[in-house]
């Protein structure tokens, strides 16, 4: 079992029974990111191996974009482990404040790689990349911790983007059961 797959299944992460996620399909698991991102050594551990796949797939952005709410901590984490900035994506503008839609620095011409937790048909993934792309950003590659295998690589590639997961969900149930 890879250390990933370890230390989800040890913080309580993985979870079988019936869960409605958020695309609305019916699963026998569940892969609770947040869990994991909230205990400290399973955060670390996630952060590195995101750096390490960065570094492998010679991807070097400007900036690191996480999805309020379940992606931030990723994104601040591997922020914190490889020195590149990071911005927030909200889901949808606030009334209050400055209503933006992006927390942080972001240029004209930033290229941006977007973090997930987990990715099944990538709807969120798609509409912060819209989001970005709509305020100059180049966003070329998502990189998640778990690809749930439920189309979401076929539909980045339709809008350009590559999809870089750290496991897929397959194989860590496998590894699990």
């Amino acid at each position: 079992m890879s250390e990933l797959s370890t230390a989800l299944k040890e913080c309580g992460a993985l979870q079988f029974g019936e869960f409605t996620l958020a695309s609305g399909a019916k699963s026998d698991y569940y892969i609770d990111i947040k869990k994991a991102s909230t205990n400290p050594r399973v955060l670390y551990l996630i952060s590195q191996l995101m750096a390490e796949r960065m570094q492998a797939e010679n991807i070097r952005p400007d900036r690191i974009a996480g999805v309020v709410l379940g992606s931030v901590p990723l994104a601040a984490a591997l922020s914190l482990a490889t020195g590149i900035p990071y911005v927030m994506i909200r889901k949808e503008k606030k009334d209050h404040g400055t209503g933006k839609l992006i927390e942080g620095d972001l240029n004209p011409g930033d290229k941006v790689l977007v973090v997930e937790d987990v990715i099944t048909t990538a709807g969120s993934s798609i509409k912060a990349i819209a989001t970005l792309r709509e305020n100059g950003a180049e966003v070329t590659h998502v990189m998640s911790v778990i690809d749930r295998e439920g189309g979401g690589r076929e539909n980045l590639e339709e809008i350009g983007v590559g999809f870089k997961p750290l496991v897929k969900a397959s194989d860590l149930v496998k590894e699990a059961r």
